[in-house]
Order: structure tokens, then sequence, then C-alpha cells
């Protein structure tokens, strides 16, 4: 079998693996290309791959201006989920957040994505928030980690 490899994105056809992963997941909230290489400028994103075939990605926003605070989002395409590449993810995503100095732990779920809540709740987060982005009918669901 072959192992999961996650790496941080560098260049376009790593930044396009992310992208298509993202847009998958959360098809109310598409990103372009040039978004994403906005987001690699100011976030850590990184896609786990099988072999050469992007299976999941994940997002780390570092806290920000002395703030404690860190998202930490893991997302892995439905047809791989329950295979613990989500967990793999989100353990590297944490390692990140931490070592960037944070102490609170934060993360997003689009609300038609159960998986993906019962993977946040099963790991210690709690819901704080629930909003819907102008000119969309699905929330998110932002959470921290307790």
């Amino acid at each position: 079998m072959t192992e999961l490899r996650i790496a941080r994105v560098e260049g376009d056809a790593m930044l396009q693996a992310w992208q298509y992963v993202h847009n998958a997941i959360i098809p109310t909230a598409v990103l372009s290309l040039a978004e994403v290489r906005e987001r690699a400028g100011r976030n850590r994103l990184s896609v786990a791959y099988l072999g050469d075939v992007p299976v999941g990605c994940s997002t780390v926003r570092p806290p920000a201006d002395g703030a404690s605070a860190a998202t930490v989002i893991a997302r892995v395409l439905p047809a791989h989920r329950g295979e613990g590449f989500g967990g793999q993810l989100y353990e590297r995503g944490l390692a990140e957040a931490r070592k960037a100095g944070a102490d609170v732990i934060e993360t997003c779920v689009l609300e038609s994505n159960p998986e993906g809540l019962r993977f946040a709740l099963g790991r210690g987060f709690v819901e704080t928030e629930r909003y819907v982005l102008p000119g969309d009918s699905v929330p998110f669901i932002d959470l921290r980690l307790v």
C-alpha cells in the first residue's frame, strides 16, 4: 500500500492540487488560482498525496499580530475519508501552529460536511459560531479546541 506523503505547497502544480481539494470540499467558496496563491503567501498550505494523487490538503493560519490563536484546517476528499489521512494532516498542522506560538487552536467546517464536523468534535473542538458568507446558503461552522 502507498504511504501518505504530506508536503508544503511549492510551485503552481502544488497550488493547483491544493485548489482542487479545497474546491471539491468547499464548493460554496471556490477559490481561483490567484486566490490560492495569495493565501499561500500568508498561510501554510500543504497537500497530502497517495503516490502522485492528491487526497487532501491543509491550511494553517498562524497567530497574527501578537494573537495567540491559530486556525488548523484539514481536508480529505470523500473517497479517502476514514483511512486516517485527516488525522495525519491535522496532527502536522497542529504541530506547525504550536511551533508558530499558538496557544489557542481553531478550525472551520462547512455545515454540508458532516464527516468534517464529526472529525473536529471528536478531537475536542466545540462550536463557537455559525455564519453564511454573502451570496451563500450553507453556513460555515467555527470551532475552538478546548
